[in-house]
C-alpha cells in the first residue's frame, strides 16, 4: 500500500505528494514534536525561574545586582529579575548552536542519520526528567539556589544534543523525498517550524499549568514535567520508524578537522551552495535585526506598546508560513533566482514602508506579514539548492556548517541593531536592511530568462 502511494506522490506536485511519502511523512512528524519540545522547554525554564527563584530572591540580593549591573539591566520589578536569570538559560542554549554546529555535522555523516535522530531525541527525553531535582533544596551559589545552575548545565547538555539532530535530519530529507518535491518538502517544514515556533510559545505556559492542574486533581504533583519527555519521545518513536536508504557508513580515517574542511570546500566548489549559503545568512541577519527593531516599532502604536512586540513578530511568522505554502504549490514553476529576487524585493519594499506607516498598526501589520512571505521566498528555495548541490556523504557537514553561519548572523545584529537605533534612530536602520536586501535581489538579475 505504502508502495502505491509513494508512485502516486512521484506523479504529483505540491504538499499532497510529499505529505504520501511515508517517510518523509514520519519525518514531519518527529520534527513537529521536537520543535514544539524545544519551544515548550525554553517556556518550562522560564515558568520554574518564575516560581522557584524569583520568588525566593531577596530583594537585596548583591550578586544578581552585580550582574544586572554589569549588563546595564534594571533590577528593581520582578519581571526584570526573570528577565535577567531567564538570560543565562537563552545563553546556555545558544553558545552549542554557535560553537559546535559544525562538529555535530561530521558526526550525521559519520553515523546512520536515523540513530543520530532518534539517540538526540531519547537522550533529551531522558535528560528533562531530572528537572524535578532541580527544584530540591540545597546550597546557594554565587546567591542563587543550586537548582537554577543546574538549569544551567542541563539546558547547556539539551541544546549540545540539538546540535545533533539538526544536520541529521536536513541531510536526511533529499534521502525521503525525491528531487522534484524538495521545494514542497522544505516548505513544509518552514510552515510548520513556524507553527510551532508560534503555538510552543503561545500555548506553553497555559498547557504546563493545565496539566500541573489535572495532575493534581488525580492526587499526584509534577504534572508541568511530563509535557518535555512526551513530545520529544513521541519524536524519537516517529522517527525510529523510518528506513533510510543511506550510502553505507564508511569509518573515517580523517579527523574532525580534516572532515571540516571537506564541508568548507563545498562552498568553494559549488557556487550554488555558497550564494544559497549567503542569502540564508543575509536573510537571518535581517530577521534578527528585525527582533530588535519591532520593539521600536511597537512603541509607536498606541494600542500595543513596546512590550507587545511579539504580536509583529508572530506576524511575520505568519507570513512565512503562507509564504512556505505558497512556494509549495507554486515554486516549482518558478526559477530559484526569480523567487530570491522577488522575496527580496518584499523585504525591501516592506522595510521601506514600515518606516513611513509608523504609529498605523493596520498597516504595520500588513507590511510584517509581507516581510515574512518574502523571507518564505528566500529561505526555502535556499535550503533546497544545498540539500540539491551538496553530494550526499558531505551533507550532514555542510548542514553543520550552514547552521553555525545562521546562529552567527542571528546573534550579531541583535547587540548591532540596538546600538545603530540609539545612535541614529529607526528610520536609518531600517533604510540601511533595505538597501543591502536590494543590492542582493539586483545581484540575482532576475531579468535573466532561465
Amino acid at each position: 500500500m505504502e508502495e502505491n502511494y509513494e508512485k502516486k506522490a512521484r506523479e504529483e506536485r505540491g504538499l499532497q505528494a510529499v505529505i504520501q511519502l511515508g517517510g518523509f511523512r514520519r519525518l514531519w512528524l518527529g520534527q513537529i514534536f521536537s520543535q514544539l519540545a524545544d519551544k515548550f522547554y525554553i517556556v518550562l525554564m522560564v515558568y520554574l525561574i518564575a516560581q522557584n527563584w524569583v520568588g525566593n530572591t531577596p530583594e537585596g540580593n548583591e550578586a544578581l545586582a552585580g550582574v544586572a549591573a554589569a549588563v546595564r539591566m534594571d533590577f528593581e520589578t520582578r519581571a526584570q529579575k526573570i528577565t535577567l536569570l531567564a538570560t543565562g538559560i537563552y545563553v546556555a542554549n545558544t553558545i552549542p548552536a554557535m560553537l559546535l554546529g559544525t562538529i555535530a555535522g561530521v558526526g550525521a555523516d559519520r553515523w546512520p542519520k536515523c540513530q543520530v535522530m532518534v539517540a538526540s531525541n531519547g537522550l533529551r527525553a531522558l535528560l528533562v526528567l531530572f528537572t524535578p531535582l532541580c527544584l530540591l533544596p540545597g546550597p546557594i551559589w554565587l546567591g542563587i539556589g543550586w537548582g537554577y545552575w543546574a538549569l544551567i548545565i542541563m539546558t547547556l547538555l539539551e541544546s549540545i544534543l540539538t546540535q545533533f539532530f539538526a544536520p541529521a535530519e536536513q541531510a536526511a530529507i533529499p534521502l525521503l523525498v525525491p528531487k522534484e518535491h524538495l521545494l514542497a518538502a522544505n516548505s513544509l517544514y518552514q510552515a510548520t517550524s513556524m507553527g510551532a515556533t508560534i503555538v510552543g510559545f503561545a500555548l506553553g505556559s497555559p498547557v504546563l499549568i493545565l496539566l500541573k492542574q489535572t495532575v493534581m486533581k488525580l492526587g499526584g504533583q509534577g504534572g508541568e514535567f511530563l509535557l518535555l519527555p512526551f513530545c520529544y519521545g513521541m519524536a524519537a518513536l516517529s522517527i525510529s520508524s523510518i528506513s533510510l536508504n543511506e550510502q553505507t557508513t564508511v569509518i573515517s580515517t580523517k579527523n574532525i578537522w580534516q572532515e571540516i574542511v571537506d564541508g568548507i570546500q563545498v562552498l568553494k566548489q559549488k557556487p550554488t551552495v555558497r550564494r544559497a549559503m549567503l542569502h540564508l545568512a543575509l536573510l537571518y541577519s535581517l530577521l534578527a535585526a528585525m527582533y530588535v527593531l519591532a520593539i521600536s516599532l511597537a512603541s509607536e502604536i498606541e494600542s500595543l506598546g513596546p512590550t507587545q512586540f511579539g504580536t509583529l513578530l508572530a506576524i511575520s511568522g505568519l507570513g512565512i508560513a503562507i509564504g512556505a505554502l505558497t512556494i509549495a504549490q507554486i515554486g516549482h514553476n518558478i526559477s530559484r533566482p526569480r523567487l530570491a529576487a522577488i522575496g527580496l524585493g518584499l523585504i525591501t519594499w516592506s522595510l521601506v514602508m514600515l518606516g513611513q506607516v509608523r504609529g498605523a498598526i493596520g498597516f504595520t501589520l500588513a507590511l510584517c506579514g509581507v516581510l515574512g512571505i518574502g523571507a518564505a521566498l528566500v529561505a526555502i528555495p535556499a535550503q533546497t539548492t544545498v540539500q540539491e548541490d551538496t553530494p550526499e556523504e558531505l551533507r550532514g557537514k555542510v548542514f553543520g556548517l550552514q547552521n553555525n553561519l545562521i546562529n552567527i548572523a542571528l546573534s550579531l545584529p541583535l547587540v548591532l541593531a540596538g546600538a545603530l537605533v540609539s545612535k541614529f534612530g529607526l528610520i536609518p536602520v531600517l533604510w540601511l536592511l533595505a538597501i543591502l536586501a536590494f543590492v542582493a535581489a539586483v545581484l540575482e538579475r532576475p531579468w535573466r530568462s532561465c
